[in-house]
This record gives structure tokens, sequence and C-alpha cells, in this order.
């Protein structure tokens, strides 16, 4: 998530997908959304963290985000699990969907937030850490998280 400086609200961040993927490279994409998606959004009522993107037809596409539904939409409602279109320039999408057709690699959501009133989805290119990936992962931040106990201490 780049600010510069702009004033960025985060909704959500996907603390999962930091654990089970190894991050390779990262892209901020604009969402496509309904007028009672962005009211719920706004009020925080969203979850990405089993959700994907891909790419179909040259456009990126984020599937399972679930949006919950407005309570002041009435009838007008939004189907919470819709698909939902990324926006994305297309040389980068081309150069993800190069990156995708690579064993393992797939596009997940990181952050969704809004910048200057614009709601953002910040999508990774990852591949899936295994299991000893994972303990790694885990040892190496406790160790970091000791040694700045005993940099405090001194």
């Amino acid at each position: 998530m780049k600010g510069n400086g702009e004033e960025v609200k985060l909704v959500q961040k996907n603390r999962k997908a930091w654990h089970d993927y190894e991050i390779l490279d990262r892209y901020e994409a604009g969402l496509v959304l309904a007028g009672s998606e962005v009211k719920s959004v706004r009020e925080g009522r969203v979850n990405i963290q089993e959700a994907h993107a891909k790419i179909r037809n040259g456009e990126a596409w984020v599937v399972g985000m679930d949006i919950a539904l407005y309570a002041n939409a009435g009838p007008l409602n939004h189907d919470p699990l819709r698909t939902r279109k990324l926006l994305l320039k297309r040389r980068e999408i081309s150069r993800i969907a190069a990156r995708m057709k690579e064993k393992g690699v797939t596009m997940v959501p990181l952050a969704l937030y809004f910048k200057r009133g614009l709601a953002k989805l910040e999508v990774g290119l990852a591949r899936g850490k295994r299991e000893f990936d994972k303990r790694e992962s885990i040892k190496k931040r406790e160790n970091d998280r000791d040694l700045r106990r005993r940099m405090m201490k001194s």
C-alpha cells in the first residue's frame, strides 16, 4: 500500500496471505463496486481472507470477496459474493498473466483501503509457502522480536 503523503484509510488487511504465501510482487487495483457495496465497505463489513483474483479475457477479477449486505439499501441490495472487476492497466494485466502461468503462482488480495475517496485493493502475485517455510518465518519473527526486546532493555 503506497501512501505517498496521501490520506489512506485502511479497511482490511489480509494477514493470512502474508502467512500462507510468499509475496513476489504487489499491484494497486481499483474496484468496480455498486453503491450499496461502497457503503458496506466504508462500514468495514467486508472479508477478503478467502478471496483470490484471476485474469479472464484480458480483464482482472476478484472472486470470493464477501461484502456484507448494506442495511439501508432496501430491495436494491447487492449479491455479497459476486465476482468484482479489478481496474488495472493493460500492461500490468499482461505482466500478471504471464507470471501466473508459472507453476504455483496466484494472485491474492493483500489489503482493501480508500485512497482519495476511491476503493482500492492491493493484490499480490504470490507463491504458496510449504509448512517448513511457515515455521521458518515464525522462527525468524520470534528471533527479531527477542532481539528488539534485548535492545530496549540495554
